[in-house]
């Protein structure tokens, strides 16, 4: 039925890889490329009527970043699900982008075989991701080498650092706890040790006095 087909549209300046996407979705009845568009103005100007199920996104388009379109996409369609497809990598740009609603994120020199079995995973609850910034997330959220006896002299783990950035960034103990794939009761433990290595008394206080010795970003 044609209701039941996913619907996709693209945001890509590069004609070549519209054409390739635009050939590979056309081989699968069961999706329907509905637009394709060239820049942030021309997608944010269409979405609002469109609201596709599926929405390819690169980031480096002639008028702005696909981050706008991301935004604006999430603001008038919630349910659509986005994935990012770009030559730009690195964990500054993918953090960006899933902290922005984007729930897959492949690299334009690394697209899989089958580029359609990626959208009907996402579509599915999946979070398609290129293998390499895979690596990049996972090595971010390591824990900590176990040292014998507690730091004392300020300085925080990697892991402890990681929590305090969630943290600062007002997300609550529970969901810090799914974020990092560790328990509650270890992130409640990590966060006294944080206050006792930082001689803080409440979060707030852990997270200025991080701030003002460069442990994490202001």
């Amino acid at each position: 039925m044609e209701n039941a087909r996913i619907t996709v549209a693209v945001v890509e300046d590069d004609l070549l890889h519209r054409e390739r996407f635009r050939d590979n979705l056309c081989t699968d009845p069961a999706l329907h490329l509905v637009a394709e568009y060239g820049s942030v103005a021309e997608a944010t100007a269409a979405l609002p009527a469109l609201r596709p199920d599926v929405l390819l996104v690169d980031l480096g388009l002639p008028d702005g970043s696909g981050f706008d379109v991301i935004a604006a996409a999430l603001r008038v369609s919630p349910t659509t699900e986005i994935m990012v497809v770009s030559v730009f990598g690195g964990e500054d740009n993918l953090l960006r982008a899933v902290e922005a609603g984007a729930t897959g994120y492949l690299l334009k020199d690394s697209l899989p075989g089958d580029f359609n079995a990626t959208i009907h995973a996402l579509r599915a609850g999946e979070s398609p991701i290129s293998p390499a910034l895979a690596r990049l997330l996972l090595k971010r959220y390591q824990p900590a080498a176990p040292v014998p006896t507690p730091q004392e002299d300020g300085t925080l783990s990697r892991r402890e650092v990681a929590i305090l950035e969630l943290v600062a960034r007002g997300i609550g103990f529970a969901e810090v706890a799914e974020t990092l794939f560790i328990s509650p009761h270890t992130v409640k433990t990590h966060v006294k040790n944080i206050y006792r290595k930082l001689d803080a008394h409440s979060r707030p206080h852990a997270v200025y006095i991080a701030r003002q010795r460069g442990l994490i970003a202001s």
